[in-house]
């Protein structure tokens, strides 16, 4: 079909294309006597980007923002926000909607609940970055701003709706960071209680056994029996060394090697009866040189001599008698001091064993300390947070009574039905065209018959004398 073929249509139906669109403009345009008018009011929140300015968070980075914003509106949007809504602007109270309510579940759910259901359905109540921005520019803005739009018949019920959205999800936000923090803090308490205990039962065990030890806090014992048992361990070196001198002096008495002896060269009694006895044997070898040996005075001097070596003989065996007490009394040092040194070890293993026990008891006592510090300090941290009345969400605009409605749209409906009326008025007359064709043009006799076309006559319009006779009876 072309052109030309539908304007020929068209003029040759042209009434009923007029009716068809008078009759659907005429409809739809008045559409919007029979609905409801509704108004929509909006709130505004912004969300701080550091999430928990109590705790000191840090900012969000931006890849993480936009999931926060989600989680935000999909806090405001939940059923708990709604019902809390329900209960806060009295909705539960309207007869309306109870009415409405009771007819919808035969009062077996509970009101607010099913309010909330009916706000949050059917676009009541909708949340999302502010009028005239898309998902995709509002991240590219990197908005931080809610909306929360909702349409009600009433204006102020929108108003208070919509405020009470705001409000909720504030005191939600705050709820949903105190509640955690409260459970947190009681658990931190029971669990600084058991620490404590733990402290006091350690910190216990620590003082008996520094007690049961005589070990104190400043305690120097160990340093003492320390220097005690080098002391000791000294004494017992320079007694052996004595004990080994004597006993080769001894050996070197009992040989006949006395003169070499220290204790034989330094005596004064052995040095003076050698000196009498060189002296008693150069007078004896005078008087033998004078007198011979058969004079008396000879003899007197020989009995002088005899008389000087068996004092110095028996002189030397006193001092080599003597290095032997003194190699016994060494032994006996020694071996008294070796017994000490011994016993001495053994106290200081026992006190470096006490204090060994003592410093693990210590650290004990210490990471008790340290855990009951950490612990404290995060029960603090988190009954600062218990009591905090402030969330990274602020109200920035409460919403007001709107004046216009928001729907039904008049222009738009007036625009949809002129549109519509167009659209079904050239439709119908084609359908009317299809199931009624008539021959308007020579192409259609052509194309029907098959046949040349010969000729064409002008339009005859019938004269009055070629109107019909009236037919008589």
């Amino acid at each position: 079909m072309g052109f030309q073929e539908f304007f020929t249509i068209v003029r040759a139906r042209w009434r009923l294309a007029v009716y068809i669109f008078v009759g659907v403009a005429v409809v739809i345009s008045c559409l919007p006597l029979l609905m409801h008018t509704k108004y929509t009011a909006s709130a505004f929140l912004v969300v701080d980007p550091q999430i928990d300015p109590v705790a000191g968070g840090a900012e969000l980075p931006d890849t993480v923002m936009q999931s926060y914003l989600n989680t935000q509106a999909d806090i405001i949007t939940s059923e708990r926000v709604a019902a809390q809504v329900a209960k806060v602007t009295g909705l539960d109270q309207l007869p309306a909607l109870r009415e409405n309510w009771r007819n919808k579940t035969e009062g077996k759910l509970d009101i607010d609940l099913w309010l909330a259901h009916f706000m949050l359905t059917g676009k009541r109540v909708v949340v999302a970055p502010p009028v005239g921005t898309s998902s995709a520019s509002a991240t590219a803005r990197q908005t931080n701003v809610l909306e929360i739009d909702v349409t009600w018949t009433d204006p102020k019920l929108a108003a208070d709706i919509a405020n009470g959205f705001a409000n909720t999800a504030i005191e939600t936000n705050i709820d949903l960071k105190v509640q955690p923090a409260k459970q947190y803090a009681a658990y931190f308490d029971q669990r600084s209680a058991a620490l404590r205990a733990d402290l006091e039962r350690k910190q216990k065990k620590l003082s008996d056994f520094q007690n049961l030890k005589g070990i104190v806090a400043t305690d120097d014992k160990l340093d003492v029996e320390t220097a005690r048992l080098a002391e000791l361990s000294t004494q017992l070196v320079t007694v052996q060394t004595m004990r080994q001198d004597a006993q080769s002096r001894q050996k070197q008495g009992n040989g006949g090697e006395t003169d070499f002896l220290p204790e034989v060269l330094q005596s004064p009694e052995i040095a003076s009866i050698k000196e009498a006895l060189s002296a008693a044997e150069s007078k004896r070898s005078e008087i033998a040189a004078s007198f011979g040996k058969n004079h008396p005075d000879y003899q007197a001097a020989e009995a002088d001599v005899v008389n000087l070596r068996a004092r110095l003989a028996d002189e030397t065996r006193k001092i080599v008698a003597s290095l032997g007490s003194a190699a016994q009394v060494s032994m006996r040092r020694e071996a008294e001091l070796r017994e000490a040194v011994e016993n001495q070890k053994k106290r200081v293993l026992e006190l470096k064993n006490a204090h060994d026990e003592a410093a693990n008891l210590e650290n004990d006592v210490t990471t008790a300390q340290r855990d009951i510090d950490a612990v404290t300090q995060r029960f603090a941290q988190s009954s600062l947070e218990s009591l905090a009345k402030q969330t990274n969400v602020v109200l920035l605009s409460p919403a007001t009574v709107p004046i216009e409605p928001s729907s039904p749209k008049v222009l738009l409906f007036i625009a949809a039905g002129l549109f519509l009326g167009v659209v079904c008025g050239l439709g119908g007359t084609l359908v009317i065209e299809m199931r009624d064709k008539r021959l308007r043009q020579e192409s259609d006799l052509v194309r029907l018959s098959g046949v040349p076309l010969l000729g064409r006559l002008g339009t005859i319009k019938p004269g009055r004398n070629m109107r019909p006779e009236p037919q008589t009876s």
